[in-house]
């Protein structure tokens, strides 16, 4: 693409004509601008589109089934790779502060997750059973720890090559633009152009290490300035350390118990299948309408949500925990009424609980990003990515409580959580705001 091209498109995406409008970058990454916020949105959108490709609560699971997985192999994929791409962030942090350029960490854990994704279709495509379903498990757990060291890096290099005012609108773009391509796979598999075939899967998950291969290579055209190294000793003495800025920051505190309460707009998509009478071990097209509302949602809610990051990821916190805690209490609603056999309904539930949840992932990003300084993100993006993963790992008991109490109790506690994050955000400070730069 030609700088021209470029220019055209930064100034489109950000309604910056100058393409020079800098907050606390370099003056020589300020020059660079356009070139490297549409080099992250590239190669943001590529690994995002591999992300839905890759979906354990949907593809994965359906494949697993398909070759005769156990079910207990089956029910360990989201855990890992949900809490297996945070936990290890405390670790992998002091690894990356060690690198003046964490360019090249990103661009090796997306280079790990495409090998992974390869790994997983040759496996789906050669081998049947347990032993195909432990050979999958192993992947994911890999892909998991490829998934945190982007993690930690990518805060870290968007803060020292995207200014402050275009960071959300470059994540948000990415997830919108990628969210179309999962949409068209969506639709294609709900009716039936693509066959649902082991194989069909397994060129998907191809397709989607190529797009991880591909975005680690853009990312490493990305100019970005040496930084700090400190932090880059022992690992367990780092994460020690890292601990100790709970009791320094109470605004660390805070943001994190918001995050934590946050978490049922991710974990509350599988009870509304629950609810909709589709069990995981069905057909991949019987949750057509579930697909194609997850990526809507994401498309519409993607670049919004980044926009609106960037101008208050406080404020965007407190409406997307607003939305999360009503949409669920309607979905509550929906069972207590016996409505769940409707076909539409609960599609439409799940398209404002993702678009809720688009605004939580992106203002948490924003947030965490725009409220630390460039020494101190990936010690924060660690701590905070490390405190999520143990409490996912718990949430995981309310799988029980749902067997034994039924989903509807699920679902009120998913509610309250996030109705107590919306008014706990208030706490927030507007980080966006000019005295708060760094």
């Amino acid at each position: 693409m030609s700088d021209t091209a470029v220019g055209r498109a930064y100034a489109l995406l950000t309604n910056d004509d100058e393409g020079r409008v800098c907050r606390d970058i370099p003056e020589s990454a300020c020059n660079e601008q356009p070139r490297n916020f549409m080099k992250h949105v590239v190669s943001l959108s590529a690994t995002k589109l591999g992300d839905g490709l890759f979906d354990p609560k949907l593809v994965l699971t359906w494949l697993m089934n398909a070759i005769g997985a156990p079910v207990y192999l089956t029910g360990a994929l989201v855990p890992l790779r949900e809490a297996g791409a945070l936990l290890p962030q405390l670790f992998t942090a002091a690894w990356i502060r060690s690198m003046p350029q964490r360019k090249w960490a990103w661009a090796a854990g997306s280079a790990v997750q495409g090998l992974c994704a390869a790994g997983v279709a040759l496996t789906a495509a050669t081998m049947e059973g347990e032993t195909a379903g432990w050979i999958i498990v192993a992947l994911v757990a890999l892909f998991a720890i490829g998934r945190s060291v982007c993690s930690v890096s990518h805060k870290d290099v968007l803060g020292k090559t995207v200014s402050k005012s275009t960071r959300g609108t470059a994540t948000g773009t990415a997830g919108s633009a990628a969210a179309i391509g999962v949409l068209a796979f969506g639709v294609l598999i709900g009716l039936g152009l693509l066959p649902l075939e082991v194989w069909t899967i397994a060129i998907a998950l191809g397709v989607a290490c190529g797009l991880w291969l591909f975005a680690a290579a853009v990312f490493t055209t990305l100019l970005e300035e040496p930084g700090s190294t400190g932090g880059g000793g022992n690992a367990f003495g780092v994460a020690v350390q890292q601990f100790g800025l709970l009791g320094a920051d109470p605004q660390l505190r805070l943001f994190i118990a918001v995050r934590g309460l946050l978490v049922p707009t991710a974990l509350a998509p599988p009870y509304l299948l629950t609810l909709s009478g589709q069990a995981a071990s069905r057909s991949l097209g019987d949750l057509g309408f579930f697909v194609v509302a997850s990526s809507l949602a994401a498309i519409f809610g993607g670049y919004v949500w980044g926009r609106l990051s960037d101008r208050s990821s406080r404020k965007t916190l407190i409406a997307a925990g607003a939305l999360g805690a009503l949409t669920l209490l309607a979905a509550a609603g929906v069972e207590a009424a016996d409505l769940s056999g409707n076909a539409i309904l609960l599609p439409g539930l799940l398209f404002v609980l993702v678009l809720g949840y688009q605004g939580v992932r992106l203002a948490r990003s924003t947030h965490l990003t725009d409220m630390a300084d460039k020494d101190s993100r990936a010690a924060y993006t660690a701590l905070s990515n490390t405190i999520i993963g143990v409490l996912l790992l718990a949430t995981s008991g309310l799988g029980f409580v749902a067997s034994a109490l039924g989903t509807l109790v699920v679902l009120l506690i998913f509610a309250a959580m996030c109705a107590l994050a919306s008014v706990l955000a208030f706490g927030l400070k507007e980080v966006q705001a000019d005295d708060g730069d760094d």
